[in-house]
């Protein structure tokens, strides 16, 4: 049966007369987020009840939720045949960005990644990655920004219970560019005028590095930001910890960066996760930095994570070094700030915690 919340404004007018129904339907799904036909009170009722036995509605539900005492929310949401998935809310003074899941587990196996050492399961369909935003904004609680940041709300607005998801960023579980008509159909969704209204520029999608499929979606030409999870310095390294540069080494893959920046004149966003030891020395930052130059980036340093897979993160000193090394040969680096560490945060650790008990 076809997901109703799969389908464009164009598709749905296939499948509903006359036309003003199609947009009336879009809208419930994706700029009120409903979860069932009877919230649509302004269709008739016989037309209910024939889209309830036609189509599903793509949703999800809250199986577990975490607070941090960041305001981070951590989010363990099962599907209709009862697979689990994860979505972390994160708030902001510039707004509420949401990390989304594209499928349940994944296939790219990086050594150091929790969602990467418990398999593939499926790909969500578009309307399940839009689910997540849907059921998020639901939970939003009524937190002033103040209560969770060091610095002035601009305006000085509060974020009450209500509030819209501003910022969605595709790092949660799974490789989206695995699942590319899928995520490419979900960002054709969020950013529709009649729905969420996102705009693209406010929107982050991560790769660990798929040549091809880089490639495609610069030729459409969005306005997404790609995040590209490198975490090494060269390919030795690389070959060790993210299995998926055996196929595409660096050389394709910043080859492709350059094709995707040409395209649609956006940055690229550098992901390098520090690790103790592993990739993390003043040496290995130069290294990088000579990989990087000429190149329109900018290099997000991430603490990393202990996620229990022999790996542990590197020492503020060492982070500090390494962004030091970056910037003297100018290159832009900067340290994300890390959230919700007291809730299990990085992704496939809920779901690993949840599933094993």
């Amino acid at each position: 049966m076809l997901a109703l919340s799969d389908m464009l404004p164009h598709e749905l007018r296939e499948h509903l007369t006359p036309a003003y129904r199609a947009e009336q339907v879009f809208a419930w799904l994706h700029q009120k987020g409903v979860q069932s036909y009877d919230e649509m009170t302004n269709l008739p009722r016989d037309l209910r009840e024939s889209l309830a036995e036609k189509f599903n509605i793509a949703n999800c539900t809250v199986a577990h939720k975490q607070m941090s005492r960041d305001g981070t929310t951590k989010f363990l949401f099962a599907l209709h045949d009862g697979t689990h998935i994860e979505s972390v809310v994160m708030r902001y003074e510039h707004g509420i960005s949401i990390c989304v899941s594209t499928q349940a587990g994944c296939r790219m196996g990086c050594k150091f990644c929790a969602t990467g050492g418990q398999g593939f399961t499926r790909n969500l369909t578009a309307g399940e990655i839009a689910a997540q935003v849907y059921a998020a904004q639901r939970e939003l609680p009524p937190l002033s920004l103040r209560d969770i940041s060091s610095k002035p709300t601009p305006g000085g607005g509060d974020c009450k219970e209500g509030s819209k998801i501003t910022h969605i960023v595709l790092m949660g579980m799974g490789e989206p560019l695995d699942n590319y008509h899928n995520t490419l159909r979900f960002l054709r969704l969020i950013t529709h005028p009649k729905g969420q209204n996102i705009s693209q520029r406010r929107i982050s999608l991560s790769t660990c590095g798929l040549v091809p499929q880089i490639e495609q979606l610069a030729n459409e030409k969005l306005g997404v930001t790609l995040s590209v999870s490198l975490h090494a310095s060269n390919d030795n390294l690389r070959d060790t910890i993210m299995p998926i540069n055996r196929k595409y080494p660096i050389a394709q893959l910043l080859a492709a960066c350059k094709h995707y920046t040409e395209q649609t004149g956006r940055r690229i966003s550098i992901e390098y996760a520090l690790l103790r030891g592993v990739n993390d020395t003043p040496a290995h930052a130069r290294e990088l930095a000579a990989l990087l130059q000429g190149m329109l980036v900018h290099v997000n340093l991430i603490p990393a994570n202990e996620v229990g897979r022999g790996y542990e993160p590197s020492s503020p000193e060492h982070v500090r070094r390494f962004q030091q090394a970056l910037q003297q040969h100018r290159i832009n680096a900067t340290v994300r700030r890390s959230l919700g560490k007291d809730i299990d945060a990085a992704c496939g650790q809920l779901r690993n915690r949840t599933e094993c008990r």
